[in-house]
């Protein structure tokens, strides 16, 4: 098990992810977090994003899709979750 934190560490340290957002139908907004690894569990950083976030979201084809304009706050979430900041581009 300590081997297991120590590889999930390394992986979150190595990520280039990108926080982006998109009007969707009817002018919804919707931010977009993406480029993660195979080796990140996403559903379980998407429902820690959602919760902290207070949104809505799902995981699509490698990527977290959050209802909302959350651009700002996704940096912050995710470095209490591990990732470094300069890994995080916005």
């Amino acid at each position: 098990p300590v081997d297991a934190i120590a590889w999930e560490d390394l992986a979150k340290s190595e990520q280039k992810i990108t926080v982006s957002t998109v009007s969707r139908r009817y002018g919804k907004i919707i931010t977009i977090v993406s480029g993660f690894d195979k080796s990140i569990d996403l559903k379980h950083t998407a429902k820690s994003l959602k919760e902290a976030l207070a949104c809505g979201g799902t995981v699509k084809d490698g990527a977290i899709e959050l209802q909302g304009n959350h651009q700002k706050q996704v940096r912050r979430v995710l470095v209490k979750l591990g990732f470094p900041s300069e890994s995080i581009n916005d």
